[in-house]
Parts: C-alpha cells; sequence; structure tokens
C-alpha cells in the first residue's frame, strides 16, 4: 500500500515536472530567438494528445481485460520487488521498441504512427503529438508481461513513467550529454535523428528510454554535426487540418492499391515498409540508404 502511494506520487510530481520543462523550454527559446514553437503546430500536438488521450479512455477496460486475462495465464513470478520492477522496466522498454520498429516498418502501422512525425517542430509538446489509434493495439505488444507474472496495474505504470521519459527528450535545448549517458539511454540527440527526415537518419533510434536495443538490432544512429536535421517526414504536407493530420497516409495507401492490378501487390501496399512500390516509383528507407552509400 504504501508503495502504491510513492507510486501515485510519483505520476504527479512527472506530470508536473513535463509541465516546468514545457514552459522553461518556451522561455528559452523565446529569449534566444531559436523559433522552436509555432503557435498552430503546438496546437495541433494538444489536439492529437487530446484525441490520444480519448480513445485511449475508450479503450482503456478491453486493454485491462486482455492483459488480465494472460495475467492468469502467467509462467511465473518474481517476487523480489526490486528484481520485479527492474525486469519489467527492461521487458517493457523493449516490447516498445519492438511496437515502435513495426509502426516504421510496416505500413498500415506506419500510417497510425506518422502523425507523431509529421511536425517540422521539435520541442517538448510534440511529444504529446500522440499516434492517435496506438491504444487500440498497444496491448498486443505487452501480452509477454502479464505472461512473465507482472500485474497489469504495474505494466500500466512503467508505460506511463517511460512515457513521459520519452516525452522530454523531444528537445533542441540540450545538445549532447555524458557519453556513458548517450551510450546507454535515448537522449534529445538520439531522439532529433528519430524525428528527421534526412534520409540518413530515417527509420532510426526507436528506443523510448534505452538506446541499447536500437546498438544492438542495427537501428542505430548517431546525429553527426555534417548531417543537419532536418525535422518532419519526407512527404511534403503543406497546412493540413486535424482530420488529414490524422488520415492522410490511409488515403495514401488507397490511392497506391488503386494504382496495382496484382491483389499480392494490394496488400504489399498495406504490410511491407512505407516506400515499397510495385513500379519502383517509390523506395523503403533501406533502399534509399543503401544508395547514400554507394555515392
Amino acid at each position: 500500500m504504501l508503495f502504491d502511494n510513492y507510486k501515485n506520487l510519483a505520476i504527479i510530481l512527472l506530470f508536473v515536472l513535463v509541465c516546468i520543462l514545457s514552459i522553461t523550454e518556451m522561455i528559452y527559446s523565446y529569449a534566444k530567438g531559436k523559433n522552436l514553437y509555432d503557435k498552430k503546430d503546438t496546437f495541433m500536438n494538444i489536439y492529437l494528445m487530446g484525441a490520444a488521450f480519448l480513445v485511449n479512455i475508450a479503450s482503456q477496460g478491453s486493454s485491462f481485460f486482455v492483459l488480465e486475462f494472460f495475467y492468469h495465464l502467467r509462467f511465473f513470478e518474481i517476487k523480489d520487488i526490486y528484481i520485479y520492477y527492474f525486469v519489467l522496466f527492461l521487458a517493457q522498454d523493449f516490447l516498445y521498441w519492438l511496437l515502435h520498429a513495426v509502426g516504421h516498418y510496416s505500413r498500415l502501422f506506419w500510417a497510425m504512427h506518422v502523425t507523431h512525425h509529421s511536425s517540422e517542430k521539435f520541442n517538448i509538446t510534440t511529444g504529446f503529438r500522440s499516434t492517435v489509434f496506438e491504444p487500440l493495439y498497444r496491448m498486443f505488444f505487452y501480452i509477454p508481461l502479464p505472461l512473465m507474472g507482472f500485474q497489469v496495474v504495474d505494466v500500466l505504470f512503467m508505460y506511463l513513467v517511460t512515457q513521459i521519459y520519452g516525452n522530454i527528450i523531444h528537445t533542441q535545448a540540450i545538445n549532447k550529454m555524458y557519453a556513458w549517458f548517450e551510450y546507454i539511454f535515448v537522449t534529445p540527440s538520439h531522439h532529433r535523428v528519430h524525428h528527421a527526415s534526412n534520409i540518413l537518419y530515417l527509420d532510426k533510434n526507436m528506443g523510448m528510454v534505452l538506446i541499447i536495443w536500437d546498438r544492438m538490432f542495427g537501428t542505430f544512429q548517431q546525429e553527426l554535426p555534417e548531417e543537419k536535421v532536418v525535422f518532419g517526414i519526407t512527404e511534403e504536407l503543406g497546412n493540413l487540418n486535424f482530420k488529414d493530420t490524422i488520415f492522410h497516409e490511409f488515403k495514401n495507401i488507397r490511392h497506391d492499391i488503386s494504382l496495382s492490378p496484382v491483389f499480392n501487390d494490394k496488400l504489399k501496399y498495406i504490410f511491407y515498409p512505407p516506400g515499397w512500390s510495385h513500379d519502383g516509383r517509390t523506395q523503403t528507407a533501406k533502399v534509399l540508404q543503401a544508395q547514400l552509400k554507394k555515392k
């Protein structure tokens, strides 16, 4: 019970911290003339966060039910509370990396995730530019956690803590951190790479808290001084309204499906990586990066 009270206090303090950091970054941007914020873009971030919150609330019951069902099928339990939370943190962070990677390597999931990348600004409020429909499928990636004996409320708590960390690294106010920290943890520098539209930086640095998963699975990319980050996505969006910001990639998929007469290719437009095309008119990030290396 005492530990539960500490968890509630931690959640409150973390939210307060995010608010303070956001305001501080805004003041820094204004004082230094950095132009890190744009009123319309910030409001879009808030709108998308609100939409994701509503979807999350609507799906919370089913998410809890699914995870609770698998908790009753758990394979084992960890009795030591410190080991319990340490393993939960590692497992949850890895499964988020997997969820995030799928969001970049399967176009259907990219169509939902792209809203988070569609801003050409990069600040703490960009962290709240949510993948609106992610709550509808996120639970399925976290099923291994209750099977490992982690209680659902603890899974949700750890997810919230790591998400808050993931939000505050959306900043340009910090350049590089200590080398040991940069090697283990996701930093603002790493995440700026992740939000870049530069070919070299596409689909890199998927981690939420730990960068070690990207180092292990070949998706790590250092921010390079000679390759200045250009934020946003490779597609020129212009000034989209709220609805089109969420659904524009679904429209693109429908258009691409109509171009191919072959059923298998139609399926590939849905499940293959973004950029794949049956006639080669567009290329995936991996192909573009391979071409870049040859130059």
